[in-house]
């Protein structure tokens, strides 16, 4: 048996106004229009709901009960239409993100949770991958937005600019480049190097610059994080190449330099990438904004 919402408002209707013509014109419908629905509303029911005499109508025990289920079924279904108007708007829903290191422990934290305190019923699910894993989930679906350095990546994807941001080589303090406040790769690779993931943006950068000047990379250990890299560094393993804003929060901390690189490399683009798609959530659409903005 399918219950027509209509109905059930023009009975709630019936029922608040103690009258079909008044439920029928607050509805905008006719009264021998209202007056037939509410008949096949009780047909439906196989029960009475009003007890009609020359005097009007009556409600039935049963149309008491009935009104408490019509108005919890009504709000309920209010509630569904309000709910996806919030994801029309983008108040509500969810925004997958793959962001490298980088964008994640430099300008993220700030950015989502400023987003956030404007839009708290959208959830951001952010995962941390390289740069070259943050386009193939864009592109495949498994994240709305990807933040990558810079590069070539195929085609299919949308690159917008997000932030700049440097890379900066961290040594202990007593190390010999410390003597200087700027360092070329050919010095630096007179020492062992700790090594960031392997894959990621630095470290091919890092092979590509070592290559160039047909000089060997000692690379002694890699590691999967900023952090363990400048635990490494203080620990004596051998200087590190990190962006400069991560650099930052463990400097003081660790007992670290932080050095210039004297190579065009090291200033960097950090991009925003989406699929090249027809349409994305009001969600997305209101973070990449938010995004692009800051």
């Amino acid at each position: 048996m399918k219950i027509d919402p209509i109905s059930l408002r023009l009975f709630v209707a019936a029922m608040e106004e103690k009258t079909i013509a008044g439920a029928a014109q607050r509805q905008f419908i006719a009264a021998s229009a209202a007056s037939r629905r509410l008949a096949e509303l009780e047909q439906h029911l196989q029960v009475s709901l009003f007890a009609r005499s020359n005097k009007g109508m009556t409600p039935t025990p049963a149309a008491y009960a009935l009104l408490s289920s019509a108005r919890t079924v009504l709000n309920d279904l209010d509630s569904i239409g309000m709910q996806m108007q919030s994801y029309r708007s983008g108040s509500l829903g969810q925004v997958r993100i793959a962001a490298n290191i980088s964008a994640i422990t430099q300008f993220l934290p700030a950015d989502l949770k400023s987003f956030l305190t404007l839009h708290p019923g959208v959830q951001v699910e952010l995962d941390e991958k390289i740069s070259s894993q943050v386009a193939q989930s864009v592109m495949s679906n498994q994240a709305d937005i990807g933040i990558l350095n810079a590069g070539q990546y195929g085609e299919g994807l949308t690159f917008l600019p997000y932030r700049r941001d440097e890379l900066v080589l961290v040594a202990p303090q007593d190390h010999p480049l410390c003597a200087q406040e700027r360092v070329r790769m050919v010095q630096a690779l007179q020492y062992d190097f700790v090594g960031a993931h392997v894959g990621s943006a630095i470290n091919n950068q890092i092979h590509l610059a070592a290559m160039s000047i047909n000089m060997p990379l000692r690379m002694r250990i890699h590691v999967t994080s900023f952090d363990a890299m400048c635990m490494m560094v203080s620990a004596g393993l051998g200087v590190g190449i990190l962006p400069n804003g991560a650099a930052r929060v463990y400097v003081n901390a660790l007992g670290l330099r932080t050095l210039a690189l004297d190579e065009a490399w090291a200033k960097r683009q950090l991009m925003l990438c989406l699929r090249d798609a027809p349409a994305r959530s009001s969600a997305t659409d209101l973070l990449m904004a938010h995004l692009t903005q800051r």
